[in-house]
């Protein structure tokens, strides 16, 4: 089987790959890469893939039909998984242009090219093609304490930038089912957690900060829930659906490992005093709560029971194992942290809304 991921320079698109090529069973035959290569898309993530002849790296944009027509033709892909966006919601409310024009407007113009590319296909290869759409948790909204997990018949109510274009372009891949009956099918995940994961997100954020003894910022009073959700497993999780995943179907993946931002940073500071202890003092020391996300959602919970039932698939990393190997994985890659850092962030606090309107 021939691939083209999009983003996969990117945290979870890189991680798919990585897995894609490492993994015996899944026969991938060639796996080709597009990343435009902003500022979250590193190509040194892929290092380690440079020596395997079936990765092809192609830097490029989603938008741009005519590379993505090329690639589509000259590699003769036989699935398509779309990891590419802007990701972060503190990003989004500070500047939301860029989150319309990859998210939405770049996944309309690959689906257009994918589907020039599968209209000319053989009946055959037609009908083993797929075109797997990744989103997230975040365009259902929010939960209050108690309530049942999101399932994929909640219906959708964004809150942020962010949730609003990846909400639209789920909307886009449903649309391009429904009218040009392309084969798709699309997975909404929960916060993805591990290693490659660029340090604007909390887990990797509050690892760097700990070991530089930096102050750990916890947004309001720390009692936000997210369902964790290691990325491993959701890259395994999206390969299943790829390969059994009913067409025109959405399948919402879970971590069931919901916990308190506070909590989870009180693990990781736990996690370094064994490892790396601070001769300064316990790595709690370091928490500091700073002003709240404007419009932050209270709590995400992933009801994952359908693909359970359909596929058979469940996590197989408990928060516990899976955050250990997280942060081992920070603590033995220094330098890559240094040198994605020194490309475009230096940990500074985004999204406080503070842009001011034109006069």
């Amino acid at each position: 089987m021939n691939l083209l991921i999009t983003g996969g320079a990117g945290f979870i698109g890189g991680n798919f790959g990585r897995l894609a090529l490492q993994s015996a069973g899944w026969k991938v035959g060639r796996l080709v890469n597009l990343d435009l290569l902003t500022y979250a898309g590193y190509r040194g993530s892929l290092a380690d893939l440079d020596g395997d002849s079936r990765h092809v790296f192609v830097e490029g944009d989603i938008g741009d039909a005519a590379l993505v027509a090329k690639l589509l033709r000259d590699h003769e892909i036989d699935a398509v998984l779309n990891f590419a966006a802007e990701s972060h919601v503190d990003r989004s409310i500070d500047s939301p242009e860029p989150f319309i024009t990859t998210n939405v407007l770049g996944t309309q113009r690959l689906l257009d090219a994918v589907r020039g590319y599968w209209k000319e296909l053989s009946s055959e290869r037609k009908e083993r093609f797929r075109f797997l759409h990744v989103s997230t948790d975040e365009v259902y909204g929010t939960l209050q304490a108690g309530d049942a997990g999101f399932t994929e018949l909640t219906p959708y109510a964004p809150n942020s930038p962010y949730a609003a274009s990846k909400a639209a372009s789920d909307f886009l891949v449903r649309a391009a089912f429904h009218t040009h009956k392309m084969p798709v099918v699309t997975t909404n995940c929960s916060n993805n957690y591990g290693p490659y994961q660029f340090p604007e997100k909390l887990i990797p954020l509050i690892i760097r900060n700990a070991i530089e003894g930096k102050p750990l910022p916890i947004y309001g009073k720390g009692e936000n829930i997210r369902d964790w959700l290691f990325v491993d497993d959701h890259c395994r999780a999206i390969w299943t659906v790829m390969q059994g995943g009913r067409l025109g179907e959405t399948y919402n993946i879970g971590g069931a490992a919901e916990m308190m931002n506070i909590d989870v940073v009180d693990t990781i500071c736990g996690l370094l005093d064994e490892l790396r202890p601070d001769p300064e003092g316990a790595h709690a020391r370091l928490k500091t709560f700073v002003t709240d996300r404007p419009g932050h959602d209270l709590r995400y919970a992933m009801d994952f029971s359908k693909l359970s039932r359909e596929m058979g698939w469940k996590p197989s990393e408990s928060f516990e194992s899976g955050i250990r190997r997280t942060v081992t994985w920070y603590l033995n890659n220094a330098a890559w942290c240094e040198a994605v850092e020194q490309r475009s962030y230096g940990r500074e606090r985004l999204g406080l809304d503070n842009t001011k309107a034109e006069t």
